[in-house]
C-alpha cells in the first residue's frame, strides 16, 4: 500500500508540471516557463562542497512578472523550495540550506534576476 501512495504522489508532480519542461542551465532543479528564456552570458556561477552561488537572468516579451510569479508559486514547492516572502517584485524561497531569489530587473521587457545562494 506505502508503494503504491508513493507511485501516485510521484505521478501526480508529473500531471502538474508541463509535459516538456526546460531548466534553467545550471540549475537543473529549476523550471522555465514557456516564452521565458535564459540570457546567454548574463550567468555567474562560482561554488565548492560547501557554498555556491549561482545568478542568472532571465526575459520575456510575452509574459508579465505576475505570470511568472504565479508559475514559480504553483511548481518549485513541487521540487521541495518554501516559499518565504513575496513582495510585488520578489519572491524568495528557501530549501535545505540555500535560498532562491527571484527578482524583476524591467518590465518591459520583462527581466528578470534569479539567485541561489547558499545560507551561511
Amino acid at each position: 500500500m506505502k508503494k503504491l501512495c508513493l507511485l501516485i504522489l510521484f505521478l501526480s508532480g508529473f500531471m502538474i508540471l508541463p509535459a516538456r519542461a526546460d531548466f534553467v542551465e545550471g540549475l537543473e532543479d529549476i523550471p522555465l516557463p514557456d516564452g521565458l528564456e535564459q540570457i546567454e552570458n548574463g550567468s555567474l556561477n562560482f561554488g565548492n562542497e560547501e557554498i555556491r552561488l549561482i545568478e542568472t537572468y532571465l526575459s520575456s516579451k510575452n509574459l508579465s512578472f505576475g505570470e511568472v510569479v504565479k508559475f514559480y508559486v504553483d511548481t518549485l514547492p513541487q521540487m521541495g523550495w518554501m516559499l518565504k516572502k513575496q513582495k510585488s517584485n520578489k519572491l524568495l524561497f528557501e530549501r535545505e540550506g540555500e535560498t532562491l531569489e527571484i527578482s524583476k530587473e524591467s518590465k518591459n521587457p520583462l527581466i528578470m534576476r534569479l539567485t541561489v545562494k547558499s545560507k551561511l
